[in-house]
């Protein structure tokens, strides 16, 4: 039975799986399994390594990439995002549940899988009401901050595994501190390993492919034995410690890794772990939301192709519910296995689906030869991949641009490294609001004349324009609302403060594209304030919806002045002909 056009585009609409399956054919086929290889190869190291970042069992890594990325390919709208555990979310959580539980017990594990849960609902819920659009409050050049913060924050915690020594800490400081008074005990060998395996994995971003290119391999086995580097990393540091038997020698080693499927789990509904996750859940979808709208809309760019934003919470919601009920952590699409996966030519999100059976093939018959695994691999593996997040250039870049921003940028640097994680997420939520609050409430207002032999107003300030003795023009750059209302008013009251005749002030209304009840009242005032001093107030260029809550409310019939449609008929209307001055 066909169904209606609109019931067919509202499935599509939320599930995505229904529109590019359509379509689906052998060449799209090849390209995603291809694809999907590629990053199959990469993934599963960093799964190991970033659920060891979490303080969590190697095998959650792997369970959080599996059911995850299947979710997202039915539910997500990007052709190119991987998901998967991300060094940034992998130390949220770590500092998240390490407040409530012990690393290494299963009450640690059951406040990861209930984090996964708490946040995945707060996506869906987010993406089901269409809040999408409550990541824009959140600046990206505080998000660069925040995220080159935590990279510094991630390889310095992972020092104390390639040392193979203790050291604890949430901050820089303690960190730093900890590894210092424990460096005496640096396992030598341990060491070695570390090194040599992280210089291996940097040399192998950027050499191997050019030597594989040299020795006649074609560029798409190139590209594939390049992405395959720290699978060769783990296999020969495996075999190393197997043959020398160095864990007897203080390598500390993975040790068992559970063999078989993802285990079906449940969330913790303990009221109390609820209340202390609930905000480290809510950061933790706010910065994993961002960083996936982020990269899956530059990618989704580059072929013409676009995303739905409030659909992506969806998808990443029921991701991490998925994680939630198959002993994962949460999730999030991850920056440098999205840019991989499209440049392996991914098409579709089945790529993920396929991935995720990479992925499972591995939990079922690979776990048991990472027993031997060295943890000061994985430590190199996170490493190299967060330092590649570090970018200290957004200082230099912002504090040409805007002081402003370069103090919000360097404050939530400043804050992550001194005080932590969460910490500094907070206060780049809290910057970023306060920022936005700041600008938006001292909103440009310019003093505009008429550009001669033209229509033109522009800035008295900037440009040789006609201006009338009687006349305050005002044009208003900025909507207003509770925040900017009383400092128009403070503003007009200035200006009119003066020796100059002025019968009229016309408020040119053309960048106003909201007035709330807070700037209503305030216009109010000023009308009356006007009226009292015998100035007559007007408003040109209102754009319609604007109008259309002025006609709804008593203040046009109470405006001394009229409403032009242009201001250039204010002008005309108002000014004496003779009086008209160049400034």
């Amino acid at each position: 039975m066909r169904l209606p056009t609109l019931t067919r585009k509202s499935l599509e609409r939320h599930l995505p799986i229904l529109g590019w399956s359509k379509t689906y054919d052998k060449d799209t086929l090849t390209n995603d399994l291809v694809a999907a290889l590629i990053v199959t190869i990469m993934l599963i190291p960093q799964s190991l390594a970033y659920a060891l970042l979490a303080g969590l069992p190697a095998e959650m890594g792997l369970y959080a990439s599996i059911l995850p990325l299947v979710a997202y390919a039915i539910f997500g709208t990007s052709r190119a995002l991987a998901v998967g555990p991300v060094a940034v979310v992998s130390l949220m959580t770590a500092a998240a549940v390490g407040n409530i539980a012990v690393q290494g017990t299963p009450e640690y594990a059951a406040a990861a899988i209930t984090l996964a849960f708490l946040s995945g609902l707060l996506l869906t819920v987010m993406g089901i009401f269409r809040l999408g659009f409550l990541a824009n409050f959140l600046s990206h050049p505080v998000i660069a901050g925040f995220i080159t913060a935590s990279g510094v924050l991630i390889a310095t915690s992972q020092l104390k595994h390639i040392f193979g020594i203790k050291a604890e800490g949430h901050n820089l400081i303690q960190l730093t501190v900890s590894l210092f008074e424990n460096q005496h005990l640096a396992n030598p060998i341990t060491l070695f390993i570390g090194l040599a395996t992280t210089g291996f994995l940097f040399w192998v971003r950027k050499g191997l492919k050019p030597l594989l290119l040299s020795l006649g391999l074609k560029p798409r086995l190139a590209d594939i034995l390049a992405k395959a580097g720290p699978v060769g990393a783990v296999a020969v540091t495996t075999l190393v410690t197997f043959a020398f038997g160095l864990q007897d020698k203080g390598v500390k080693i993975v040790g068992d890794v559970p063999m078989g499927l993802p285990p079906l789990t449940l969330p913790s509904f303990d009221a109390g772990m609820w209340s202390s996750l609930f905000m480290s859940a809510v950061l933790i979808s706010i910065i994993g939301f961002v960083e996936s709208v982020s990269v899956a809309q530059t990618l989704a760019t580059k072929k013409r192709q676009r995303i739905v934003p409030d659909q992506e919470l969806v998808g990443l919601g029921t991701s991490n519910i998925a994680a939630a009920l198959t002993g994962g952590y949460p999730v999030t699409g991850g920056f440098a296995r999205s840019v991989v996966n499209f440049d392996a030519g991914a098409e579709t999100p089945a790529a993920g689906a396929f991935t995720a059976v990479g992925i499972l093939l591995a939990a079922l018959l690979l776990t048991p030869l990472l027993y031997f695994l060295p943890q000061a691999t994985l430590a190199a593996t996170i490493i190299v991949a967060v330092l590649s997040l570090v970018d200290f250039s957004i200082l230099k870049k912002t504090w040409t641009y805007s002081k402003v921003d370069f103090a919000a940028v360097a404050a939530t640097i400043l804050l992550t490294l001194g005080f932590g994680v969460e910490m500094g997420v907070s206060a780049g939520v809290i910057l970023s609001i306060g920022l936005f609050l700041y600008k938006t409430s001292r909103p440009h207002v310019a003093e505009v004349g008429l550009v001669p032999g033209t229509h033109h107003f522009r800035n008295i300030l900037r440009h040789k324009v006609e201006t009338h003795p009687e006349i305050v023009t005002l044009r208003i750059d900025e909507s207003l609302y509770f925040a900017n209302a009383r400092f128009l008013e403070d503003y007009i009251y200035n200006r009119i403060a003066c020796d100059q005749p002025i019968r009229h002030v016309v408020l040119m209304c053309s960048a106003v594209n909201e007035i709330d009840m807070s700037a209503l009242e305030s216009l109010e005032a000023i009308n009356t304030r006007l009226k009292d001093l015998g100035i007559k107030l007007h408003l040109t260029e209102v754009k319609g919806p604007v109008m259309d809550r002025l006609k709804r409310s008593h203040f046009l019939e109470e405006l001394t002045g009229e409403v032009f449609l242009a201001q250039y008929d204010a002008v005309i209307k108002l000014a004496r002909p003779s009086a008209m001055a160049a400034q």
